[in-house]
């Protein structure tokens, strides 16, 4: 005789537990302390069990009868859930996209959406940490210990808790009774504990989390969201945890973000993106702030009748005048084949909160300069919780087939982020490049964008800071395996952050506030190590390397001295990072490639011919990027480009300007007035850069960025 559990049983004795689930709740199969699921299993009861089973011919597919509450992904009011919207985003993409391999979901929610793909890479992303917590619980591909998280949450259902805590002393008989905070701080400062004591695995702490908001969301004297709580509403709800519906084996390549989806679209490719973002006015961060309270569990202080938090650093521009601006800076940084979004047709039907913040005829200027855009609509109830009136609700879809280039090859991003790099403008660019020539120049390459996309015979890569081509340069003659491996050894030895490798937790951290607090000091060490050091092999170029990795915003500034003073930044060597260098590797690796290190001035073009290509993009005149720090670009340069191309002109030779006519209320007037007086052809195009000036607060800044050619 011995006590075991039904899942025990199951596998001792290979009984199909929803066989089992199934008699047990049908009172066909009674034994002892059945609330508890232990029973005495004798050989006799078994084999009464095997008997019943082979009579009743009880399929294995079988639906359990639990003894057990679940929940699953769409059991949460969530202002924008496109739950009921599935099956008509599902034909959308089954009719148009071919080869999803992988979908990132970047403004993901609940994450209803993202369930449509549970059969291939998932990546989801949400600002709010009270999204993301749930997104681990229902897609990263961690293991976890069902029995755990049954047993965790049958003892929570149990507890009476009589002391006082975080959450009874600032929301007691607001959004809950004082007897239902109690439980829910009890339950969270538990999970906690049993989570830094190693009872549970990150995912397992997610999905007791997860339980934990979607139980509140149940009871909450709200009415659907928590901007205020109703003024003598019914408090009498129980507080009942249920058992997420949670998967085990799933992608191991499904990756779960918490970032700012500008940021993550730079570091992420996907076949298809989903974007839902924001419509209106009203901040996520404001609707669920005490959702995110209990999620994060830093125990802010609170204030207002609503009891809400500091939220500044979650506001989303989606809900600003900004969104037009953000939007156009996200799109041109998507890499995917297909860019789906959602967005309905509230314009200005509803309350002034209510009204649309991107227009349809920006949706589709940006949307067409990546690709062929087709729009989709269904009528749609949409959840409104103020004095909005609209009628006639469309939810609409806007497919975008993102062109690629024509050699077929992927666009791959530099692992530099170089000020004014070309990665996000590449679409609009290349095609206006010439269809052959036989030598290519990149004649300013910087992080290297242009020159590493574009499909030419022989490829020079040129810069006049030598570190730049010297890192090129060891990146394509380093075997890769000693590159990696050189690089993890500098990341070993002065001890800093692989979030990829181990998370964010392991480090006392998280992706909105990023490693820098961890990494400083460490940071510090290395670079002034590197600054030290006066032999400048392939140590010396790795060892930059990993120092641009770590530092601000993943950028290369050098003193007057000659010395490395970027300060550290908050990311580190993460899995999109490997991508991202592995990529780049592989591409420089092709023997077209040529490093150069030339002034422009100084740059023999004796060797090219008619058949040849210049492209330039040279440090802009009238803008505040680093390199125009200190006179670094002077009207004596600029002047001095402008002629040479005229020289490269008269040499029959083909060539491409980038630059910009005019800039947050400055105009370079020298550039004006020479292709003015030319018949080189403008070619405009619409960009906004996020890392031109550091200290701007709108750092979408318009700028009249131009290509110009002479053919």
């Amino acid at each position: 005789m011995e006590t075991l559990t039904t899942v025990e049983v199951s596998k001792k004795y290979n009984i199909p537990r929803s066989s089992l689930y199934y008699l047990m709740n049908t009172g066909q199969l009674n034994f002892p302390d059945k609330k508890s699921n232990h029973a005495i299993w004798t050989p006799q009861l078994v084999s009464k069990l095997k008997n019943i089973i082979e009579q009743k011919n009880l399929p294995k597919e079988q639906e359990p009868v639990l003894p057990y509450k679940t929940t699953d992904i769409n059991n949460r009011r969530y202002l924008g859930n496109k739950y009921k919207l599935l099956p008509f985003i599902q034909k959308v993409i089954n009719d148009n996209c071919n080869s999803i391999d992988s979908v990132a979901d970047i403004f993901a929610g609940t994450g209803a959406v993202s369930t449509l793909f549970k059969d291939r890479q998932i990546i989801t992303n949400d600002m709010m940490y009270s999204n993301f917590i749930c997104h681990l619980a229902w897609f990263s591909s961690e293991n976890i210990e069902q029995e755990k998280i049954i047993e965790f949450i049958k003892r929570y259902n149990n507890l009476k808790v009589k002391k006082d805590n975080y959450m009874s002393k600032n929301f007691a008989n607001t959004y809950f009774s004082l007897d239902v905070c109690r439980k829910i701080g009890h339950i969270r400062e538990d999970i906690e504990k049993s989570y830094k004591k190693n009872k549970l695995n990150s995912r397992e702490r997610a999905v007791l989390i997860t339980s934990l908001l979607y139980a509140m969301d149940k009871i909450a004297n709200t009415c659907g969201h928590y901007d205020a709580y109703m003024q003598n509403g019914d408090l009498s709800k129980e507080l009942e945890l249920s058992v997420p519906k949670v998967s085990n084996n799933l992608n191991d390549d499904n990756k779960c973000f918490n970032t700012d989806a500008n940021d993550l679209v730079k570091d992420i490719k996907a076949d298809l993106v989903y974007i839902d973002p924001p419509y209106n006015s009203r901040q996520y961060c404001d609707l669920y702030h005490l959702v995110e309270n209990v999620a994060r569990w830093d125990k802010p202080k609170v204030d207002g009748v609503a009891k809400k938090m500091d939220r500044d650093n979650l506001k989303s521009d989606y809900c600003t005048q900004k969104a037009p601006k953000a939007f156009e800076d996200l799109i041109s940084n998507i890499g995917a084949k297909y860019i789906l979004m959602s967005y309905n047709n509230m314009a200005n039907k509803g309350n002034s909160r209510s009204n649309a913040k991107i227009s349809d005829v920006d949706i589709m200027r940006v949307l067409t300069k990546k690709g062929k855009v087709k729009t989709f609509s269904q009528k749609y109830k949409s959840f409104m919780a103020g004095k909005s009136d609209i009628t006639e609700n469309e939810e609409r879809l806007f497919l975008c087939v993102c062109e690629t280039p024509e050699d077929g090859k992927p666009l791959i991003q530099s692992p530099l982020n170089y000020t004014g790099g070309k990665y996000q403008l590449l679409p609009q660019i290349l095609p206006y490049f010439p269809k052959k020539a036989d030598t290519f120049v990149d004649l300013f390459c910087g992080g290297g964008d242009v020159g590493v996309n574009v499909n030419y015979n022989k490829v020079i890569l040129n810069d006049s800071e030598d570190y730049i081509t010297y890192l090129f340069s060891t990146f394509k003659n380093l075997d890769k395996e000693v590159l990696f491996d050189m690089i993890y050894e500098i990341i070993d030895k002065y001890g800093l952050s692989l979030s990829g490798k181990y998370g964010y937790e392991k480090y006392n951290a998280n992706s909105a506030n990023g490693l820098g607090a961890y990494n400083k000091d460490k940071f510090l060490k290395m670079r002034r190590d590197f600054n030290s050091y006066k032999s400048k092999d392939y140590y010396y170029y790795v060892l930059l390397y990993v120092l641009i990795v770590y530092s601000f915003n993943n950028q290369i500034r050098f003193n007057s001295k000659g010395e490395f003073n970027l300060p550290v930044g908050k990311r580190d060597f993460n899995a999109q990072m490997v991508k991202k260098l592995n990529s780049f590797v592989d591409r420089l690796k092709d023997n077209k490639f040529i490093f150069t290190n030339n002034d422009f001035k100084k740059f023999d073009i004796s060797s090219l011919t008619k058949d040849s290509f210049v492209y330039c993009d040279p440090p802009y005149l009238i803008t505040c990027a680093s390199y125009n720090e200190k006179d670094g670009w002077t009207e004596k340069e600029e002047k001095g480009l402008l002629k040479f191309l005229d020289f490269v002109d008269a040499k029959g030779i083909k060539f491409a300007l980038s630059n910009v006519l005019r800039s947050k209320g400055k105009e370079n007037s020298i550039l004006i007035e020479w292709v003015n007086q030319r018949t080189y052809k403008i070619i405009n195009l619409n960009k906004s850069y996020a890392n031109s000036n550091y200290h701007t607060k709108d750092k979408t800044g318009n700028s009249e960025e131009v290509l110009i050619v002479n053919y």
